[in-house]
């Protein structure tokens, strides 16, 4: 009772003393310090597990230690979600953009430290997931929280989420500008040139705190020593293509194995299944434990020790046709492991697997395109320029994909390649798939929020919200007479059948009784039963707005039926969905 009143009294004041722009830009300085400080303490929790479990370790030898911690790490994540959080962990950038489409900008409170427990025990262990995802998680999570207790308008709450978000992937990265990009990209919020004030604020504030506490170097240090040439284009040009088809296979074997393991209903199960196939994966392929960070720096120098590295193949580590297997290998399985951990229940990103793919993919091209004596390009130089290839299509977002590739390895002399790369990347994997993979699963569940303003605002009406229950009902078995009655103390011109169970068998209209409903001779003689009609169309009150919407435009109604089960609910209206809709663009669109 105290807080509230100490809160209440905070607000008071606040009103009287700072306006809401100033507000506002305070809020994402603070936001973006709690971004920055989660980045910090995710980072260095999972480098200290990771220290402990792999210490001792040699690398010209097999561990079959590899085989045993990911499934360790795994149990334990879901022991922490069961037994102790109590509540489901969601898989990071998805469920902020879920929060922001379905449920209001609100993200629930144990999200502030629950992504940062589960993914440094899934990935401290050998889960071959990144960290980005549950870093802007849980920086979502405290905008959006932060917003909530501040009682700010939808609105501001999103911005603060979204302030949050980018300040999340600012620090992580140590790259504000590509986290600002992200912000407006892949979260896709809808801001106005003043609101992007605060996300420069917050992206800073979270920077700085990484650069206190993790250092200023870059993530990904790279030197670019062959320059770019324009007769590189056409080969760049061709790693843009191929970057967009192993895109496309990222994205259809994670939602492939992510099917497999969502018909496994029992926890325990998907543990043991998902643990030992990981634990398989990583013991022949150990460049897929964990992030993969060695194996991404140095395949960005052009090395590829890290694919025999623990490995029962060390010894062929100079056969050029092995290397080529193993590259391809760690490639294809890369996704798979991604999936497996994802599906078995751990809890992480996709944004360092899809680094990991990508160094591969540039390296790769480069390694034959110098085996067959084709064209002598760096193979670091194709290496980066795959990174923004694989993000750019794994994403959809090229724009984050060439900023934040060029900020966390310091290349920026590689714009040009890395812009043709990541664009071609984009343009291919589109033609077959409209979606990325933090929103093909929401788009299909009509959950997503997008760019496309009237598409945003329909998402963000239920239908639930919009039911209309004055309409008079009348049961199938009733009298002409009767239904004449129940006309004289209705506004309405359109009557619902129903049982007294509630069970929908059609609509009878004032236009099809009009000619009838004055001939008293008639009221005994005929029945309901004989002048409804069950419309071709309904709605279901879990269908999107946007379903909704089109069902008015197809079929030129006033109004719709709503049904669940065959259950009588109300109706819906245009007028009414329109009236509503106009509100919502308002309040979604007020600066």
């Amino acid at each position: 009772m105290r807080r509230q009143s100490l809160l209440s009294k905070f607000l008071i004041w606040r009103v009287k003393h700072i306006n809401d722009r100033n507000f506002i830009m305070i809020l994402a300085v603070i936001v973006g310090i709690l971004a920055g400080f989660s980045a910090v303490i995710i980072k260095n929790i999972v480098h200290f597990i990771q220290s402990l479990v792999v210490q001792g370790f040699t690398h010209q030898y097999e561990n079959y230690l590899y085989f045993a911690y990911p499934m360790i790490g795994i149990a334990l994540t879901m022991l922490f979600i069961k037994y102790i959080n109590k509540n489901p962990v969601g898989h990071g950038i998805p469920s902020v953009l879920y929060a922001i489409s379905k449920e209001n900008g609100h993200i629930k409170p144990h999200n502030n430290y629950s992504s940062i427990i589960t993914s440094a025990l899934t990935v401290g262990f050998g889960g071959s997931v990144g960290l980005e995802g549950p870093t802007v998680a849980t920086g979502a999570a405290m905008g959006s929280n932060l917003g909530r207790a501040l009682h700010l308008n939808y609105k501001n709450v999103i911005l603060l989420l979204g302030c949050a978000s980018t300040g999340a992937m600012a620090a992580i990265f140590k790259a504000p500008i590509a986290g600002i990009i992200f912000g407006l990209e892949v979260i896709m919020l809808d801001l106005t040139m003043s609101s992007l004030v605060p996300l420069l604020l917050a992206s800073t504030s979270a920077v700085v705190i990484s650069y206190l506490f993790l250092g200023m170097n870059v993530l990904y240090p790279f030197e670019v020593e062959t320059s770019f040439s324009i007769s590189d284009i056409p080969y760049y040009l061709i790693l843009g293509v191929l970057a967009g088809f192993i895109s496309l296979y990222f994205t259809r074997v994670y939602m492939y194995v992510q099917k497999i393991f969502d018909k496994m209903k029992n926890w325990k199960i998907r543990i043991i299944i998902g643990g030992v196939a990981l634990g398989i994966l990583i013991f022949f392929l150990p460049s897929l434990y964990g992030e993969g960070y060695d194996a991404i720096n140095l395949s960005l120098n052009g090395e590829y020790d890290y694919l025999f590295t623990n490995s029962i193949f060390y010894t062929f580590r100079e056969n050029m046709l092995m290397i080529f297997v193993m590259i391809i290998l760690v490639m294809g399985f890369k996704v798979v492991a991604t999936s497996i951990t994802f599906g078995a229940g751990g809890i992480g990103g996709i944004f360092a697997p899809t680094l990991f793919m990508g160094t591969n993919t540039g390296l790769l091209f480069g390694l034959i395109l110098r085996y067959f004596d084709i064209q002598a390009i760096n193979n670091s130089n194709l290496a980066f320029a795959g990174m923004g290839g694989l993000i750019a299509g794994v994403l959809h977002a090229p724009l984050t994909a060439i900023f934040l590739i060029a900020e966390i390895t310091g290349g920026y002399e590689l714009f040009i390649p890395l812009m043709i790369t990541g664009t071609i990347s984009y343009a291919t994997i589109k033609m077959f798939e409209p979606n990325s993979v933090y929103t093909i699963q929401l788009a299909e569940r009509g959950h997503l929020i997008t760019h496309h303003k009237d598409k945003a605002v329909l998402s963000l009406m239920k239908v639930d919200r919009l039911i209309e229950t004055n309409f008079n009902p009348i049961g199938p078995e009733a009298s002409l007479g009767d239904l004449v009655n129940v006309v004289s103390e209705s506004h309405r011109n359109i009557f619902p059948v129903i049982d007294k169970d509630q069970k929908f068998y059609g609509i009878v209209s004032m236009d099809d009784i009009r000619d009838i409903m004055f001939k008293p001779e008639l009221y005994d003689k005929t029945y309901v039963k004989n002048l409804m009609f069950m419309p071709s169309t309904w709605v279901d009150p879990d269908e999107s707005m946007e379903k909704v919407a089109q069902k008015f435009h197809d079929t030129g109604n006033y109004n719709l039926p709503v049904i669940k089960n065959g259950k009588y609910k109300g109706f819906v209206s245009r007028a009414n969905v329109f009236s509503s809709y106009r509100k919502m663009l308002k309040y979604f669109s007020e600066d």
